[in-house]
């Protein structure tokens, strides 16, 4: 068991963690989640007792073994494959020992006592997990001998991720552990990460793997942390129903604050009265304001639709693409339409970028045909555009040098479509997180409306209520979009067709995201219905097909959200005039002088209708599972 004892950290003036507490049971899968600079790198770090907390402290059984992954990657001439042999420090120290008393053959007691805990340990098999580790993190045999120092710092990241999970510690602490991930690691440690028998802690902003790993959600949002039993959408649910009870309990505190307000202003001057309106002013000073629900910018992007174009797009025959006379892809036929939703899967280094680069007009085909209209515009996002801002500058500056003879409100309209409003368009780049300025990337790629958005990696740096909003954003979006991301979530919810980059081609996959995470573990694919894939042959119908499906689950979707919006409102309300009918003296204002008649009349309403809203989520969400399958 875990426990966080009022834990308090303040950093350069700032709190960060406020008297934060909370009990993690035994063996747990916590995910724990918050919006960017929330402090969960800083929580992270207390647990794993890198940072000594202001006051409070951490409580976890003495004998519990410790892993967390440092912020420095490995390096040297070692191999990946030795480095993570190497992380089972007892394995290493008791083969050590044992080779040095076989020279010396001095103590056979010891040597047979080496003997049994290296059984116990499992240690004769830790060559062959090691490199199944390896494997699933995306170095083959040959590149497991390689030395650490011929790897960028991604890879070695992951090396040290693997030698984590090898050492195997009762409690694992795992900081964004697939942010160097491709989406095929990604599936592998989500897979491993379901077996694992200890407790683990990590940060995520992966939708699928918070829904498929963890068990319980450790919130952290205005320094205090708060668990929720479940996945992230068991958390979403029960959050929105707190929210809804927050929401009530507030309109009934500003509705008692108000009444105090009158009695003291109509009896404080009345010598009758006085001591009373003392009594019930000292009773206002002690009545702790409720805090509204935090809104953020962060989650606003709103994409510019472009005027149509015919297709294709990009039309891509016979086509070999490469660098300095190298062929990287070939034989790639490839078409794109306006309405297009794409995702490129395929490991880092087989090529996606290459083909989105291709797909820009940023790369000339080395053979073969490449055409587009001159009219295309195309949306680039990467991130070097988001490492390459100008720190010293503001987004107003940014945008104002590219959007040239556009007036100041035109700019801020577009800053605006992404959240950057008022003052946020005149902060300093330097001083914004990660997401802001990932958001800022987007906002510049954007500001010409472009007919085709290439979005490699877009959600690095974005928390998952952010994630979330940049799918729905581009569900509004009426261009075409090729995506790259190891986020599941956000290909099934923004692409309709995948395409496989391997062994130097670029083809259609015929089956699903799930088809592919099956290929990707191991697992035999199942058989399509009649022996065919999906579609009617005719790709021109099947393109209108997929983007009617687009739009008709972006419809079903926003009435998911609406009837459980409605749902929580009608919760709250329920709440409300029972604790009315319970006791008056609780009555918002617009209850406080209605018969008793009155008020069970419209619970009766509310329920009724809070029947209606559940039974309208229950046919949209139905609805949409059906669209989606």
């Amino acid at each position: 068991m875990l426990n966080l004892n009022a834990v308090t950290v303040r950093l350069g003036g700032r709190t960060i963690l406020d008297a934060a507490s909370a009990t993690l049971p035994p063996r747990g899968r916590i995910g724990l989640i918050g919006r960017n600079g929330a402090g969960k790198s800083t929580l992270m770090k207390v647990i794993a007792g890198t940072l000594e907390p202001d006051s409070g402290g951490v409580e976890m059984p003495k004998s519990a073994r410790l892993g967390y992954v440092a912020q420095e990657a490995p390096a040297g001439q070692g191999t990946p494959f030795e480095t993570v042999l190497a992380a089972d420090t007892e394995r290493a120290a008791l083969l050590a020992e044992e080779e040095a008393l076989l020279a010396s053959d001095t103590d056979p007691d010891r040597l047979a006592e080496i003997h049994e805990r290296l059984i116990a340990i499992d240690a004769y098999t830790a060559p062959a997990r090691a490199a199944r580790i390896l494997v699933g993190l995306g170095f083959d045999d040959a590149a497991q001998q390689r030395p650490l120092d011929s790897y960028s710092g991604g890879w070695r990241m992951r090396v040290a991720l693997a030698a984590l999970l090898f050492s195997q510690p009762d409690l694992l602490l795992l900081d964004e552990p697939s942010n160097h991930l491709d989406l095929e690691a990604t599936m592998w440690l989500e897979n491993f990460l379901k077996s694992y028998r200890a407790t683990i802690v990590v940060i995520s902003h992966e939708r699928d793997l918070l829904n498929n790993v963890v068990d319980n959600i450790l919130h952290l949002e205005g320094g205090k942390i708060t668990l929720y039993p479940g996945g992230y959408d068991d958390f979403e649910r029960q959050r929105a129903e707190r929210l809804a009870q927050l929401a009530s309990a507030r309109e009934a505190q500003a509705a008692q604050r108000a009444k105090l307000q009158d009695y003291i202003a109509r009896n404080s001057a009345r010598a009758s009265t006085a001591k009373q309106a003392q009594s019930r002013q000292k009773a206002l000073a002690r009545m702790q304001p409720i805090a509204e629900a935090i809104t953020d910018p962060s989650l606003v992007f709103n994409f510019p639709s472009p005027q149509p174009l015919k297709p294709p797009l990009v039309q891509i025959d016979h086509a070999t693409v490469g660098y300095d006379g190298r062929a990287v892809l070939s034989h790639i036929d490839l078409r794109l339409d306006p309405d297009d939703r794409l995702a490129l899967l395929g490991r880092n280094g087989n090529g996606k970028t290459t083909l989105a680069r291709l797909l820009s007009g940023q790369l000339k085909a080395m053979a073969g045909h490449v055409a587009a209209p001159g009219k295309l515009r195309v949306g680039y996002f990467t991130q070097y555009q988001v490492e390459e801002l100008d720190s010293d500058d503001t987004p107003l500056e940014h945008m104002s040098r590219l959007m040239k003879g556009a007036n100041p409100s035109q700019v801020r309209a577009q800053l605006g479509r992404f959240g950057f409003s008022g003052a946020m368009a005149e902060q300093k780049v330097g001083k914004m997180s990660g997401g802001e300025r990932a958001r800022l990337a987007l906002a510049l790629i954007t500001r010409d409306a472009p007919h085709l958005l290439i979005l490699d990696e877009p959600t690095n740096h974005l928390d998952v209520d952010t994630r979330e909003a940049l799918v729905q954003a581009l569900g509004d979006y009426q261009g075409a979009v090729v995506v790259v991301s190891h986020d599941r979530h956000m290909i099934e919810a923004s692409a309709d067709r995948l395409v496989l980059v391997d062994a130097g081609r670029a083809t259609d996959f015929p089956g699903s995201l799930d088809d592919y995470t099956d290929t990707i573990l191991g697992k035999p694919p199942a058989a399509p219905e009649g022996g065919k894939g999906k579609g009617s042959g005719n790709k021109k119908d099947d393109r209108k097909a997929a983007a009617a499906a687009r739009e008709a689950a972006a419809g079903l979707r926003k009435a998911v959200k609406d009837a459980e919006a409605e749902s929580a409102r009608l919760t709250a309300r329920l709440a409300e005039l029972d604790r009315t009918l319970a006791d008056p003296r609780t009555a918002n204002a617009s209850d406080r002088h209605r018969p008793a008649s009155d008020l069970r009349r419209l619970r009766g309403e509310a329920e009724k209708a809070l029947e209606r809203s559940e039974a309208a989520w229950l046919a949209a969400s139905e609805a949409l599972e059906a669209a989606l399958a």
